[in-house]
């Protein structure tokens, strides 16, 4: 089972989003996890290039999990648009 993580990253450091993600991954079991925390982005990345790269890797996962106030962040709010209009399994973090 593929996993992907839709979690907020705007203003958070790559410790605050690494270590949400590895909280997230503990909740299942034997999941490859996609891995959709771009380290070595465009210096010129926009927001959109990330969503546009974040949806090329919703569309192979198999379970959806969206972490705490997904839906205050634009981008999460998209992914969970895709991921219920394309039949996606879905999870929400308590």
């Amino acid at each position: 089972m593929k996993l992907f993580i839709s979690q907020p990253m705007k203003g958070k450091t790559d410790e605050e989003i690494l270590a949400e993600r590895e909280n997230a991954i503990s909740k299942f079991k034997n999941v490859e996890v996609i891995d959709s925390f771009f380290k070595g982005a465009p210096h010129d990345a926009t927001p959109l290039w990330y969503l546009g790269e974040s949806l090329k890797l919703l569309g192979k996962a198999d379970v959806v999990y969206f972490c705490k106030d997904w839906e205050k962040y634009n981008g999460c709010t998209i992914e969970h648009e895709c991921a219920m209009r394309y039949g996606k399994r879905i999870v929400y973090a308590n």
